[in-house]
């Protein structure tokens, strides 16, 4: 009977080791930040934007981990958010544009072209959900292993009244302040998250949040107070946890934050641009906050922190309104599949694996993070529905990065996100393959070749200089597309789809 008994604590101890064994993992995810909205330059040089925002928390990180000068995701929220869920590539799962309302698209109207019926109602994790994307979510895999999963923030997985716009649906165990809706009713305590006084209005008002109603408490630092909340259970059992510290900043309405606006009026910054400069410190001060509680807590050397931004900064003179951002020298901004809409800021930091202060100029793609998590916390053998087309960087991590020229990736939007013509925001494909990136109108039929390396602005199309890589890019763009089984919009004379890139001379 003694023995037994010891052979049981054996296996438990045993067990409760390997339990400990397993790092814990934060991924820091920001709404709608560009590539140069934060002190920490992603490019060989620092900008005039570098230092007009103030983050020493992404400094920190930077220097504590990898920096990535190469790092996309989709032109939008909802379709980059579930290839990161998923590990699909949006042209595969369908969900090409955001997502609100059951069965409610939310493309602009156009004359020519008719968005084909893409998957309006998001993710889903189980069967039967019309206009949907059934799939194996990365949250579920984790729970599955042992994690304890945490989600704070914006989700923005799934169409309300679906089972993923709650995001406890898709694996995890607690669920802060995360719904239907893209982005928050207000910032502001005092106007209750963008809630009325006595019940939720839906879809923007930020729910779960109650406590804080009426208080001067900014909605970044109300979440990042209950995800430290919401750590002290696994903390406290020893467990390994996931992080999804998904903030609504720095997407619109903007606000003032008290704590920081101030600073940057009296440097002359107009109102918007100073509460979005708020926007920013105050997502830092979170990720700071968050690798302080790691600290004192002793997890510093045990967890792996991924920072990354869901899509390219909202250049508010797309809409012919204040630039409140800038993604200079990049193109174009948010929606758009120039290297402003999706070239994002990242850093990796992963105690005793990534090299402190290091740079990957390696190309990785959103739906990537998908397997590199999975395999961050030695999850092997598992088993999804759908077919992931994202590929691990942990090489990349280790300092082993694959130069890999002959991948494609793929960029397709086959929605009208606003009204306006060209800019790249409609109706448009790009793939990146080595340092050439071709742009395709699917309206007009037009592409354009651009090499990054000497041309970041995409300023100079090569097509015509170039015509065989041109062709050959668009081959590859296509080819991919039809292996996804991507959709096309629809002509609306004729009802048929709209040509794809290698269709058109």
């Amino acid at each position: 009977m003694k023995r037994l008994y010891l052979s049981i604590s054996f296996v438990i101890i045993h067990f409760w080791a390997n339990a400990q064994s397993r790092p814990n993992i934060v991924l820091f995810l920001v709404d709608d930040m560009g590539w140069q909205d934060c002190s920490v330059p992603f490019w060989d040089q620092t900008t005039d934007w570098n230092r007009l925002y103030h983050t020493p928390n992404m400094e920190l990180l930077a220097k504590q981990g990898m920096k990535f000068t190469h790092a996309y995701a989709a032109p939008v929220c909802s379709p980059s958010r579930i290839s990161l869920m998923t590990g699909m590539n949006p042209a595969r799962h369908k969900v090409t544009n955001w997502t609100l309302t059951k069965n409610a698209g939310v493309d602009v109207k156009d004359s020519l072209l008719e968005p084909p019926l893409w998957n309006i109602n998001g993710l889903s994790p189980v069967q039967g959900i019309e206009r949907t994307v059934y799939a194996t979510p990365l949250p579920e895999l984790l729970k599955q292993a042992g994690y304890y999963t945490i989600h704070c923030g914006k989700a923005h997985f799934a169409a309300m009244e679906t089972p993923a716009a709650d995001p406890t649906a898709i694996g995890f165990d607690v669920n802060i302040a995360g719904h239907a809706a893209g982005g928050p009713g207000s910032y502001l305590a005092e106007k209750n998250y963008g809630n009325s006084y006595h019940e939720y209005t839906l879809p923007w008002g930020v729910p779960g949040l109650k406590q804080y109603h009426g208080t001067d408490v900014f909605l970044t630092e109300a979440l990042t107070r209950e995800a430290l909340k919401a750590l002290g259970k696994p903390v406290s059992e020893k467990k390994p946890f996931f992080l999804y510290m998904a903030h609504y900043a720095v997407h619109v309405p903007y606000a003032s934050d008290d704590r920081f606006v101030k600073k940057y009026i009296e440097r002359g910054l107009s109102l918007p641009e100073a509460q979005y400069a708020g926007l920013v410190e105050g997502m830092d001060k979170s990720l700071g906050d968050i690798m302080q509680y790691l600290k004192d807590n002793h997890l510093e050397k045990n967890t792996i922190i991924l920072f990354m931004s869901d899509n390219g900064g909202y250049a508010g003179h797309a809409r012919g309104g204040t630039p409140y951002t800038q993604n200079a020298p990049l193109r174009a901004g948010k929606g758009s599949v120039y290297e402003g809409g999706i070239r994002e800021p990242m850093i990796v930091k992963w105690p005793g694996v990534v090299k402190r202060a290091s740079v990957c100029n390696a190309n990785l793609i959103i739906e990537d993070f998908f397997p590199t998590v999975l395999a961050m916390a030695g999850i092997k053998d598992y088993k999804v529905i759908q077919q992931v087309d994202g590929k691990s960087f942990i090489p990349m991590l280790r300092g082993h990065p694959e130069n890999d020229t002959t991948r494609a990736f793929v960029w397709h939007f086959p929605n009208k996100w606003i009204g306006e013509e060209g800019h790249g925001f409609n109706f448009h494909s790009a793939v990146k393959q080595g340092d050439w990136k071709l742009v395709y109108n699917i309206k007009t039929g037009s592409k354009e070749l651009y090499r990054l390396t000497d041309d970041i602005s995409e300023a100079k199309d090569l097509s015509a200089v170039y015509p065989q890589k041109t062709k050959q890019l668009s081959h590859a763009l296509s080819k991919s597309l039809r292996d996804y089984g991507a959709q096309m919009p629809l002509i609306k004379s004729t009802g048929k789809e709209a040509p794809m890139a290698d269709e058109v001379p």
